[in-house]
């Protein structure tokens, strides 16, 4: 028996509200940023898809191999009986840690939770039929502000991969772990994964690839505010630029204005001004060593249980228990 259900916390016009909001004050800001989530309308979905196919974008590929490898091993750990993933996306590296769980034999329950109610439904009822017998609640919302969302219960894993967590920045990142912590019981675990500090040579590639599909995935951006907020940029009137700041050990997606411009938003009633060469932050990536992560997460109240990387050193899948608080 199928059984499956969509559970809604974010509505479009929540998503219209917050985007309002974000542009609102990245745009009057200085220097002018937003947050990397505007991306991913249908369009800027494939292009991600896109990218991470590319040779020169090592992160999903690597992931994947680190999961397939240790999979058995977290389900064994862990004896998860609900999988809850943050912002699911189609939860196709998710199927790994749903294979090994399911083997195990106390899997009864899975809890994507991801921001696009369309895909989510359709990934929903795929899982629900590629999976019999397993319970699939999707959770439309944002997991930076409805983690109370999530259903308490159930021996919890929350997988959170991609090395998303890096677009926080560390004022975010903190009371983020911090909120998470507090969603889960002690003993209940999570798995996280992060992109690891390495040469530039390899790491800005990966976000400036020689076909240009991460420039229109950056561009995109734009795109998405003149749909909404019936704005009028010149999408190809900025260059992408990927710069990795050695002092933040982070990667930065930057959209470099070519000349002097006024860009009307009529949706904000406002005209944002550009000069050239004015650079406007579109996705910061930070990159972790393992000492930095395992203090991050005992701060929050997490003890550090398990590290995998690849042989290069490039990501790590790590897997904290919630601990009890000092």
């Amino acid at each position: 028996m199928n059984t499956y259900d969509l559970e809604i916390h974010l509505k479009d016009e929540d998503l219209t509200r917050s985007l309002r909001a974000d542009v609102a004050a990245g745009l009057t800001a200085t220097p002018k940023r937003l947050p990397p989530k505007w991306f991913y309308d249908a369009r800027g979905s494939d292009l991600f898809e896109e990218i991470t196919r590319l040779p020169e974008y090592y992160p999903t590929r690597t992931e994947r191999a680190i999961l397939a490898e240790h999979a058995d091993q977290i389900a064994e750990l862990t004896g998860a009986k609900t999988l809850v993933e943050l912002g699911s996306g189609s939860s196709e590296k998710t199927r790994l840690l749903l294979d090994a769980l399911t083997a195990h034999g106390t899997l009864g329950t899975f809890i994507p939770l991801d921001v696009s109610a369309s895909a989510l439904r359709d990934a929903v009822a795929q899982l629900a039929t590629d999976y019999p017998g397993l319970t699939v609640r999707g959770i439309v919302a944002d997991f930076t502000r409805h983690l109370a969302a999530i259903p308490r219960g159930g021996s919890r894993l929350v997988a959170f991969l991609g090395g998303t967590v890096g677009n926080l920045v560390p004022a975010e990142r903190a009371p983020f772990l911090s909120d998470l912590r507090a969603t889960l019981e002690e003993d209940e675990f999570l798995l996280l994964g992060t992109g690891l500090v390495t040469e530039p040579a390899i790491v800005v590639p990966a976000y400036d690839d020689a076909a240009g599909v991460t420039a229109d995935f950056n561009r995109n951006v734009l795109r998405v505010i003149n749909r909404e907020l019936d704005a009028r940029f010149d999408v190809d009137a900025f260059d992408h630029v990927a710069l990795w700041d050695a002092d933040q050990e982070c990667i930065e997606m930057r959209l470099r204005a070519r000349a002097d411009m006024r860009v009307p938003i009529p949706g904000l009633d406002l005209t944002v001004g550009f000069s050239a060469g004015e650079e406007l932050r579109t996705e910061t990536s930070a990159k972790f060593r393992r000492e930095t992560l395992e203090r991050e997460l005992v701060a929050a109240g997490f003890a550090l249980e398990r590290w995998w990387t690849d042989p290069a050193g490039l990501f790590a899948v790590s897997l904290a228990r919630a601990v009890r608080r000092q």
